[in-house]
């Protein structure tokens, strides 16, 4: 008998058709005599519309109550769900995050699960009911309800089948797996069978929105295999697992990139140690998160800092650099909006050279002008002119032959 989590997310479950499709697809596992748990996101858009209501009673809501109600929304679709279930004949419970036994820290808004009590929910599974737990929350030390960020719900899926050791953490969503780039930008964008976490944790932390981040990064944590499926469609979808030694694995996986980036260049700044530390210090406490750094040195003794950062920080972070021009000391600033960043992501990088010369050649032979370069051991990013993205894609798609197993 296998244990198996299921994760489904607000789109997945945004009409009593959709979770009555889904209860059906539960009963034929539950049929073939599997344990199963279920974690539901809220139906729909219904966390923005609480969020909305709390944004309308208060400019500034109490953390507390802010998280009690936008966590209400999981709890209705469990709930649902739950009794749809019993009503075909499937033995169902649904628990809020607390009655699962889900404990985290006192952040609110963004807590952290610190430790998860199974036993309630492994005398359920014992007993061959389907436990159905509600997403994205938990409770603290101060038995007050905690929420963990947007997208938590996934996080909540992976901790479960750590804690339950469950044989597959299956996530299921608007899409029927990973692919090598967004379809909507290639058409030649091929599903992929398996991914590892490390290629999963840097697609996801450039732009995929196929997982929450920090639901790859615990599932990579305690190596829960977690596999991507749609969740009204039938398919394999795609399994995210660690990397294995024997195999050779594709030289690029897929093709990530990310809108959100904003170009900052100070101009005119001393070339001497400490430069750097004037300058991001004070981005850094105004919680600024900065991505990609190039220095330049230029002529005179004096060098261009830039840098990038998230585009809707650039207004701030603008402000931020004129108010320590003192410290700062530099002759002028200039700023790029119109900017993205697309990154190669493979396993395979690390035993080819190369892959470097060729995406730029590539990028090159189609006349994409490369602004910035930053490279990991299993990533290489450009940052390029908006314009250009479509060419771009499409040209390291083919170059690289993503459409070919």
């Amino acid at each position: 008998m296998s244990t198996i989590v299921k994760k489904y997310g607000g789109t997945s479950v945004s009409s009593i058709s959709k979770l009555k499709n889904i209860a059906q697809h539960i009963l034929e596992d539950y049929q073939n005599d599997n344990s199963i748990l279920v974690v539901l996101s809220a139906m729909g858009k219904t966390t923005d519309e609480l969020i909305t209501l709390a944004n309308k009673s208060s400019k500034s809501p109490n953390p507390r109550d802010y998280d009690m109600l936008v966590s209400s929304g999981e709890q209705i679709s469990a709930s649902l769900l739950s009794i749809i279930l019993n009503d075909i004949g499937v033995k169902a419970v649904a628990y809020t995050g607390w009655q699962a036994g889900i404990e985290t820290d006192n952040e609110h808004s963004g807590a952290r699960i610190s430790c998860i009590h199974t036993k309630r929910i492994k005398a359920d599974l014992s007993k061959k009911i389907v436990v159905i737990v509600a997403g994205f929350q938990g409770i603290n030390s101060k038995e007050d309800i905690t929420t963990l960020g947007r997208g938590g719900s996934d996080t909540t899926a992976v901790a479960l089948a750590s804690a339950l050791k469950a044989d597959e953490c299956q996530i299921y969503t608007d899409v029927d797996g990973v692919y090598t780039t967004d379809p909507r930008i290639c058409r030649k964008a091929r599903k992929l069978d398996s991914v590892t976490y490390e290629e999963m944790l840097e697609m996801s932390g450039l732009g995929s929105k196929v997982l929450q981040l920090r639901s790859v990064e615990f599932a990579s944590k305690y190596n829960v295999p977690l596999r991507v499926l749609h969740a009204h469609k039938d398919g394999a979808g795609t399994l995210i697992k660690k990397e294995e030694k024997k195999m050779e694995g594709a030289l690029i996986s897929g093709i990530a990139f990310t809108k959100d980036e904003a170009e900052i260049m100070v101009k005119g700044v001393k070339d001497q140690p400490g430069v750097a530390a004037k300058i991001l210090g004070p981005i850094g406490d105004a919680k600024i998160e900065v991505d990609m750094i190039v220095q330049n040195v230029g002529s005179n003794g004096l060098a261009d800092f830039t840098f990038t950062v998230r585009r809707n920080s650039l207004k701030n972070a603008l402000q931020v650099i004129e108010k320590n021009k003192k410290i700062m000391r530099y002759d002028s600033v200039s700023s790029a909006r119109n900017i993205v960043k697309v990154s190669l992501v493979g396993v395979g990088m690390r035993s080819h050279a190369g892959i470097a010369s060729k995406m730029f050649k590539c990028l090159a032979k189609n006349k994409v002008n490369i602004r910035m370069i930053s490279t990991s051991e299993i990533k290489i990013s450009v940052v390029i002119d908006q314009k250009n993205l479509e060419i771009a894609v499409q040209a390291l798609h083919n170059e690289f032959k993503l459409e070919k197993k």
